[in-house]
């Protein structure tokens, strides 16, 4: 083994799919890029991490919810396209050619070109840490949509892409909550 720079520590250990996070403010709607995203449990409860300095951030803290939308592989370039710029100056919807959805339970837009869609809730803001907790009050799956493959970034412009499942749910079927 060789020594790695603690600064790239973080790559060793990414927490899940790149997200895009929408929301709907007094601007309108908007679309941010998240790479730092965690569930906290078997229950809806996901955290992100973002600041004051994310344009939707006043948005997402004034109105309390916001849709994390799972993009596949495909759509590479809006996602880094979307970190790149500021829903300040930009509807990252046009630019990228997105689809706002309705939901059904919160304001803030579903993404009709992403494979899964769920509506949250803030239930916290861990401001030492700029962590948003959310509960999820709704979700969907296109069931439809053929690339299922999901981007994980790991720092540095640097993206690994979801292979192929493997299945062990008999061998856990015995060790999981009830109702997971």
């Amino acid at each position: 083994m060789k020594p790695l720079p603690l600064c790239k520590a973080f790559t060793l250990l990414e927490p899940g799919p790149v997200v895009l996070v929408s929301t709907c403010g007094a601007q309108g709607f908007n679309v941010m890029t998240i790479s730092w995203t965690m569930v906290m449990d078997f229950t809806p409860r996901f955290a992100l991490t973002t600041g004051p300095w994310n344009h939707s951030y006043a948005a997402l803290k004034k109105s309390k919810e916001c849709v994390i939308a799972i993009p596949t592989v495909d759509l590479i370039d809006q996602v880094v396209g979307i970190g790149t710029c500021s829903g300040a100056d930009t509807d990252k919807f046009e630019k990228f050619g997105l689809t706002p959805l309705e939901g059904r339970v919160v304001k803030a837009p579903l993404i009709k070109e992403c494979l899964a869609n769920i509506e949250c809730r803030v239930v916290d803001i861990v401001s030492k840490h700029n962590i948003v907790v959310l509960e999820g009050v709704a979700a969907c799956l296109d069931r439809t949509r053929r690339e299922r493959k999901m981007l994980h970034a790991v720092g540095d412009g640097a993206f690994i892409v979801d292979g192929e499942r493997i299945d062990r749910r008999r061998m856990m079927r015995s060790k999981l909550p009830p109702g997971v």
